[in-house]
């Protein structure tokens, strides 16, 4: 395998040493081959917001796997799942399952060239929407931490087509739409690929106005904030509505699904309904969509309000260690999203995310992990607490992270 890992996230090398070869997951915990276990805060980067193999999810996919793994046909529990979604999503009136999320922003975006007859993107920098050829400029996640400015092998044609503004710039904004208004304005509403900085006041609101006077469609990426942040996602708690919406993730209780979702009139275009193509041989998978299902049922209302307790006592908490122990950082977060920068102050776009001091967040993740707690092996990438973690979790982390703030001093 390139670099002995099937992502590149997962090499570690950004944090100065060999991977961690997992054996299993049980709750808020992992284990590695040596039987070593450690307070898990990636969660297979966002999925499994009940924890590893949750009964309930554990239940229907093994279920959904003695039925049969795969038909090449419609179930009822694809049915089922864009109910759901429509139901929770305020925006969701149609939807389309892919089996990653960059398939869906892949389709998103060709969608929204069909159906205005513009070939421009805009995107923002440090947002990772897939290894999509046209939308890796600037993008941040694994490229952030490998420092790849872009990648080869994407042509100048198609990468002409993606138009970067820095987050959080409205004048930026303006200008771009102004020069080559585009097919579609591109954004996570809460950007986690650069770690978690989130929207300034008012600027999705800006942006949704924005998109409506110059004739462009406004998707939302929230393969990460989808179902995770709220019911509904970042729309929900934000109160602006896209005209697309991709899904991932959560959608999928940890196997593989991802989807995208919108207005009717513009889902309607997609094939058969209309002519705009997309297929996929598992899109709608038996297993994933019974992962998915049982995982949703599981957020209710007192789930949210309780991982958004955990999250809070987290990042409070890990701010006040890091005060105590003499360590510049900033702390932001989200029920179920948290980032621990580097920064002497606040990290407002990819440009300060990217001016943190790697080196000290290097020093504090391998701390961490020789103490039992298992963060994101990258300052580019969002904690992932889940509805699993408790108290005990939560002092186990506090107690590793003051030794580890320390050795990154």
């Amino acid at each position: 395998m390139p670099g002995g890992v099937n992502s590149p996230v997962r090499a570690m090398g950004s944090i100065g040493r060999d991977p961690i070869f997992v054996e299993r997951g049980l709750g808020a915990e992992l284990t590695d081959v040596d039987g070593r276990s450690y307070v898990d805060y990636v969660c297979s980067w966002g999925p499994l917001i009940a924890g590893h193999a949750h009964p309930e999810v554990v239940a229907a996919v093994t279920a959904a796997a003695a039925r049969g793994t795969s038909y090449g046909a419609p179930t009822e529990g694809e049915v089922a799942l864009a109910e759901q979604v429509r139901a929770r999503m305020p925006s969701a009136e149609m939807l389309r399952m892919t089996s990653s999320g960059t398939e869906a922003a892949m389709s998103a975006v060709r969608l929204a060239r069909a159906a205005t007859g513009r070939d421009a993107v805009v995107k923002f920098a440090g947002a990772y929407h897939g290894h999509v050829d046209g939308l890796l400029a600037d993008a941040g996640s694994g490229l952030a931490t490998h420092g790849i400015p872009a990648s080869p092998g994407v042509t100048s044609a198609q990468a002409a087509d993606t138009t970067v503004v820095a987050w959080n710039d409205r004048d930026g904004v303006d200008r771009a739409l102004s020069e080559r208004p585009p097919a579609a304005i591109l954004c996570e509403p809460y950007p986690a690929n650069m770690g978690l900085v989130p929207p300034a006041e008012g600027f999705l609101a800006f942006l949704r106005e924005r998109s409506q006077a110059s004739g462009s469609l406004l998707v939302f990426d929230e393969v990460i904030s989808g179902f995770r942040v709220a019911r509904g996602g970042a729309q929900e708690r934000e109160g602006v509505l896209p005209d697309l919406t991709i899904l991932g993730k959560v959608i999928g209780g940890g196997l593989p699904a991802a989807a995208y979702a919108g207005r009717r009139d513009l889902m309607e275009l997609v094939a058969p309904a209309g002519q705009v193509y997309q297929a996929g041989t598992l899109s709608g998978n038996p297993l994933a969509v019974a992962a998915g299902l049982a995982t949703l049922a599981l957020l209710d209302s007192k789930a949210y309000e309780r991982l958004a307790r955990t999250t809070r006592a987290l990042a409070e908490g890990l701010a006040a260690v890091a005060r105590e122990v003499g360590a510049s950082v900033q702390v932001p977060w989200l029920p179920g999203l948290l980032t621990v920068f580097f920064s002497q102050g606040p990290v407002t776009d990819y440009a300060a995310a990217r001016a943190c001091d790697t080196a000290a967040y290097g020093a504090f993740c391998r701390a961490m992990l020789e103490h039992g707690v298992y963060p994101p092996p990258s300052q580019f990438e969002a904690w992932f607490p889940s509805l699993a973690h408790g108290e005990e979790h939560l002092e186990r982390t506090l107690t590793a992270a003051r030794p580890a703030f320390g050795a990154s001093l």
